[in-house]
């Protein structure tokens, strides 16, 4: 994870929807899965598809996701559980921290945020546990500071 870094912003709506859907299909440019990507679907799916549980499947929609793209889901790459419900966290607290607006437009200021810091989850969670086997295979309780609730 790095500190700085510039964030791709999302030009249209419909840029986000089609990442979400594409996930969702597996039918994503397995380059278009950025960390960009990963946020605004996070966003689309709390905002736009209540009928997904996305604690319940977020795992296996991202874990089938690299599979359908060549990628691993394994003790080193690929699906990573702790970051990735650090990150629901992250976008529920900013849900409920601002205005509702257009999708790109909202989806563009939590990348700005500090939400959407590539770092963010290292608040919470000290760099040898984050990065740990445990981690990534399944959700480990942060040791620096509980999770936005």
């Amino acid at each position: 994870m790095t500190t700085e870094y510039s964030p791709r912003l999302f030009a249209r709506d419909t840029d986000i929807r089609a990442i979400g859907t594409g996930l969702l299909a597996c039918a994503l440019p397995r380059a278009a899965w950025t960390h960009e990507a990963h946020l605004g679907a996070c966003l689309w799916l709390l905002t736009e598809r209540p009928d997904i549980d996305i604690d319940a499947e977020i795992d296996t929609i991202i874990r089938r996701f690299n599979t359908s793209v060549g990628g691993v889901n394994d003790d080193t790459q690929g699906y990573h559980d702790s970051i990735t419900r650090a990150y629901v966290a992250g976008v529920r607290l900013f849900l409920s921290e601002t205005e509702e607006m257009g999708l790109a437009a909202r989806v563009n200021a939590m990348l700005l945020s500090d939400v959407g810091r590539r770092d963010w989850p290292l608040r919470f969670y000290s760099r040898d546990l984050l990065f740990s086997v445990a981690a990534r295979r399944g959700f480990v309780e942060p040791d620096l500071a509980p999770l936005p609730a």
